[in-house]
């Protein structure tokens, strides 16, 4: 199958990337071509690109996105041409130890591929037209009008729903409401307190909201956030660098501290707040994170008292249960995600936007390309 379409590369560690004309390969037997019609802008995406996370060049970036089949292999399954669909960076074998342990996230195929930064074969998918193989970010790469993946990737959804909406359920919203219902399994009545209200912690509140938290504490550094967190179902809002977050934390528990806390700011300190803030027995999700080879310290007494720490990176996602249902849920009016897209730019835009998300300024820009 030829054809040319654009696509932002990344070529080396801290350079903008750069709108170029890329070919396609032919497509595997599985293969799915989805036209990109949003594609959100990730804090994971930034740090491919300061090198905190690394992968070969040239790349392209993009993993948060949703658009249209437009073709596939003759052995694709569970979707066809024309159907609306949310990608999922998260392909799995279905038969190693950790798929059988309904783990996916850590599927060994999946893990062992991921460094090569190409599909899930390991081979590439598209290429640059001096021919140079081109690699892609999440098995994904959709920070481009196209974007191969394997048929079990892309995910059919209700055509009624927005596409720069259903984009941000395929990272961000996934992530965060799927922490709150799949990984801590929020109960009626319980206290929360979310740390980090970007898109996943705005998204983390949310997920409180659905599973019944009888008490949601939002704790940011900026105030427009947390008003959006307040918009969103938090009812106590903690700005941390004029309160002390665990003082209310406690004082809304009887002293005990909180039974949850959802972490989505990926710094040291409040990795830290998080173990001082949950009672005794309580659990602590980490989303956020710093450079794999970072030390992060914490007061041992902290740690103590039956306290259960996990780290999530994509909420515990079915995506083919998760997906259709967050969409129904913004269709109902239960999810909100109009209040996640801070603005919306052109391929031709994406340094502007990914400077913006660094400096803290946006919850979530989102490319898009039309529908």
């Amino acid at each position: 199958m030829s054809m040319t379409f654009n696509a932002s590369v990344l070529h080396s560690v801290k350079t903008p990337l750069k709108t170029e004309t890329v070919m396609l390969n032919d497509l595997a037997a599985r293969d799915v071509l989805v036209r990109i019609c949003a594609a959100g802008l990730c804090h994971t995406d930034l740090e491919v690109i300061e090198g905190s996370l690394r992968l070969p060049f040239p790349v392209v970036l993009g993993h948060e996105a949703a658009g249209i089949v437009e073709a596939t292999g003759p052995e694709a399954r569970g979707v066809q041409v024309g159907d609306h669909v949310i990608l999922s960076w998260n392909p799995h074998c279905g038969s190693c130890f950790y798929c059988n342990d309904n783990l996916p996230i850590l599927c060994e195929t999946y893990q062992a591929n991921t460094p090569a930064g190409f599909a899930f074969d390991r081979s590439p998918r598209i290429r640059l037209t001096d021919g140079r193989d081109l690699h892609q970010l999440m098995y994904l790469g959709a920070f481009a009008e196209y974007c191969v993946v394997q048929d079990q990737q892309a995910v059919p959804i209700p055509r009624e729903m927005p596409f720069e909406q259903a984009a941000l359920i395929g990272c961000g919203v996934m992530t965060g409401v799927g922490a709150a219902l799949n990984v801590a399994q929020i109960r009626p009545g319980m206290s929360v307190m979310v740390i980090g209200c970007g898109a996943v912690g705005l998204a983390a509140i949310q997920g409180a909201v659905l599973a019944g938290a009888k008490t949601i504490i939002a704790v940011d550094l900026r105030e427009n956030r947390l008003e959006a967190a307040g918009q969103m179902g938090a009812n106590l809002l903690v700005n941390s660098g004029i309160d002390d977050a665990v003082t209310v934390a406690k004082a809304q528990t009887g002293g005990r501290g909180v039974d949850v806390v959802l972490e989505s700011a990926g710094n040291e300190s409040a990795f830290r707040l998080t173990m001082e803030a949950v009672r005794p027995g309580g659990q602590v999700i980490w989303l956020g994170k710093t450079d794999i080879d970072r030390d992060v310290s914490f007061r041992w007494g902290s740690l103590m008292q039956e306290k259960r720490i996990r780290r999530s990176s994509y909420g515990g996602a079915r995506p083919h249960r998760d997906f259709p249902y967050l969409c129904q849920a913004y269709l109902d009016g239960q999810l909100q995600l109009d209040g996640l897209i801070s603005q919306r730019i052109g391929l031709d835009d994406i340094n502007r936007g990914l400077e913006a998300l660094k400096a803290g300024n946006t919850i979530r820009t989102v490319l898009t390309f039309g529908g």
